[in-house]
């Protein structure tokens, strides 16, 4: 790897941090988190883009407050939401086969990315509960965890792709 390249994975591991810093209240609020994890899979490429989330996850990992609310740590990803920043891991290798194809298929690999972050992140988050001995109800999960953020993440998937568009010759 040269510097160039670690420099890149390195900024935009810090936008990531920084995004899912940045809440937007609303009846429920939401991070611009996903829109720097997309926007560093479509400006960097599927590897480089992993690089970058794979980065973040392991600093908050570490110690260092880069979650959503300025936490950190095991216990976060261990948590009931946590299931959907390891997701994001999953985001490039579904992005990957459509990395050189025309701008839609880019638009629709992404959204195929955002549901599997939906799906494990649900699945987790019914691990969690259900080895808590709580009763689980998909329904109820999925109308507090995923139907409020559906709107949202669909313009910031939009949003990363503008973004990535006008950035891409420029880095």
């Amino acid at each position: 790897m040269n510097v160039k390249r670690i420099c890149k994975i390195g900024i935009l591991s810090a936008l990531i941090a920084l995004c899912a810093w940045i809440t937007i209240p609303g009846p429920v609020p939401f991070t611009l988190q996903t829109f720097a994890v997309f926007l560093a899979i479509m400006l960097l490429g599927w590897k480089d883009g992993f690089f970058a989330v794979d980065v973040y996850v392991v600093l908050g990992v570490a110690g260092l407050p880069v979650f959503s609310g300025f936490r950190s740590g095991i216990g976060v990803l261990l948590g009931a939401t946590g299931g959907y920043i390891v997701g994001f891991l999953l985001a490039p290798f579904i992005m990957l086969p459509f990395e050189r194809r025309g701008r839609a298929a880019r638009i629709l690999s992404a959204a195929a990315a955002l549901v599997a972050c939906y799906v494990f992140g649900t699945l987790w988050y019914a691990f969690v509960y259900m080895s808590g001995g709580k009763e689980f109800d998909i329904l109820s999960v999925l109308l507090a965890c995923v139907v409020p953020f559906i709107i949202p993440d669909v313009i910031k998937i939009a949003l990363s792709f503008a973004v990535s568009e006008r950035l891409r010759d420029k880095i």
